[in-house]
């Protein structure tokens, strides 16, 4: 079920609203959280069953090992660090059975003339991103840092809905607290409406603008065979729109539909394409997930408390351990890589003491992130070779058919005339869009602040109505979102 389908938006969701506040204002607490755990494990049953037994397994194996950490389950004498890596490699080892087992034997074939038989895993719903939030509690329970322990409250963390699929990643001590709180327990109308608002900014940002460049960025990567340097540009441009627009729009909506039941989920962007460095970007870009690395993997290496080439080569572990996670190909490893090579040129630059004009930083950076996403958006090295061809010119400049008779002398440099965007199925306008967008992500407000300054007025409930309604009058095929792949 997607959050951009008629079933869940006039279905589920006011189903599982209603019954979930009937019963709290019932006072039977314990029933309504035990019914937010049944419809969010429906929720995510409803793809495929099978991954359900993957879920549940994980999460009983979780609890036990979070609370024998604390000794509030069992008081067991083994060697909290002992335990805490037991549970570690459990979650990574689930992880890396499903979505990185024919990665695995695909090199050993490759490296070793084998033939072993590939296991063909289709990999369950959010277990990237469900063993990260689980492995995040076990580390803080191992450092003592979790204070709530009840099973239900727990299953509510680990299930709730919204942020099931594909986050944002929270923490422990960020959700147990509100699952907890009695004051979360009745409708606050307030909340309602702010989350109707921004989950229809965040369906509009998926139905209307990235299902929009999802078009030509297919067209540009898959099918076409080859690119000028306009259709080359317009393929990459219009991936690193969709994926931006795609990921912040379902953020947006889990957001939006967390705080209908009163929850506050942590923010996960904050116009990333505005940076102007590197480091800013991920400050900005998938907030929670950059949180982790930091939080796990940067700082247990020595974060910045060790010697520079030490800081240098944490930057670089991190960030391909991060390229890795979101997928299972060297180019999402390379994509990790050309990030952690980013930031290591960043900070020696910092060290330096060098500076740059904010206007060449932020073109400088926009850029670096747009070629990176081709890595990150090619199924085969040659598609990324093929766009990136194409966008330094070297399989030749087309200009429009309709500037032939004034620029002919330009055929004897290497130009051509003809259809610029005819092998991506696009037209002019698409460059319009690509324009406007720009504006839009460079001058515009972002959700962030709309949350903020949300008033229940005749202004907002005209804007909120033009969102949502523009969204569906648009919702003629319902396409997932790109991360559900991670």
């Amino acid at each position: 079920m997607l959050f951009n389908s008629l079933e869940f938006i006039f279905a589920f969701l006011p189903i599982t609203f209603l019954i979930y506040f009937f019963l709290l204002h019932k006072r039977l607490i314990v029933g309504a959280k035990a019914f937010l755990v049944f419809a969010s494990l429906f929720f995510y049953s409803w793809w495929n069953i099978v991954y359900l037994p993957i879920i549940l397994t994980s999460m009983l194996f979780n609890y036990t090992i979070g609370n024998s950490l604390n000794n509030k389950l069992f008081n067991i004498n083994v060697n909290k660090q002992t335990l805490l890596t037991f549970g570690i490699i459990a979650n990574i080892s689930l992880l890396g059975y499903f979505k990185y087992a024919d990665f695995f034997l695909l090199n050993v074939n490759l490296l070793s003339g084998t033939n072993l038989e590939l296991l063909h895993l289709a990999l369950p719903l959010a277990i990237s991103f469900f063993t990260f939030q689980q492995i995040a509690y076990l580390v803080d329970s191992y450092r003592q840092e979790t204070t709530e322990y009840d099973f239900l409250n727990y299953a509510l963390f680990v299930t709730f809905f919204p942020q099931l699929i594909a986050g944002p990643i929270v923490h422990h001590k960020e959700m147990m607290p509100q699952f907890a709180s009695r004051w979360n327990l009745v409708k606050n109308y307030r909340n309602i409406a702010v989350g109707l608002f921004i989950f229809s900014i965040g369906l509009f940002k998926k139905v209307v603008i990235a299902d929009s460049f999802a078009v030509w960025a297919t067209n540009g990567f898959d099918k076409a065979e080859v690119l000028n340097i306009v259709e080359a540009w317009v393929t990459s441009l219009s991936y690193t729109f969709q994926l931006y627009f795609d990921f912040s729009g379902y953020t947006d909506m889990a957001i939006g539909i967390a705080l209908l039941f009163n929850i506050t989920l942590p923010q996960n962007f904050n116009s990333p394409y505005k940076a102007k460095n590197i480091q800013d970007f991920w400050r900005r870009w998938h907030i929670t997930l950059s949180r982790f690395l930091r939080d796990y993997i940067y700082i247990p290496l020595g974060g910045n408390k060790v010697a520079e080439y030490r800081i240098l080569s944490n930057l670089m572990i991190t960030f391909i351990i991060g390229g890795l996670w979101h997928g299972a190909g060297w180019t999402f490893v390379f994509w990790g890589f050309l990030h952690g090579s980013a930031l290591v040129i960043h900070r020696i630059w910092k060290t330096l003491g060098f500076t740059m004009n904010s206007i060449l930083a932020w073109f400088i950076t926009f850029n670096f992130i747009n070629i990176a996403w081709i890595f990150f958006r090619a199924k085969e090295w040659g598609d990324a070779v093929k766009v990136l061809s194409g966008m330094l010119g070297l399989t030749g400049i087309l200009l429009p058919e309709k500037y032939a008779s004034k620029l002919s002398f330009l055929t004897n440099y290497g130009f051509e005339f003809g259809h610029v965007l005819g092998e991506i199925n696009a037209q002019s306008k698409t460059i319009i869009y690509i324009l406007l967008t720009f504006i839009l992500l460079l001058r515009f407000q972002n959700s962030i602040y709309y949350q903020k300054v949300f008033k229940v007025n005749y202004k907002y409930f005209f804007l909120l109505s033009f969102l949502f309604f523009s969204a569906l009058s648009t919702m003629s095929t319902v396409s997932e979102f790109l991360y559900f792949n991670f």
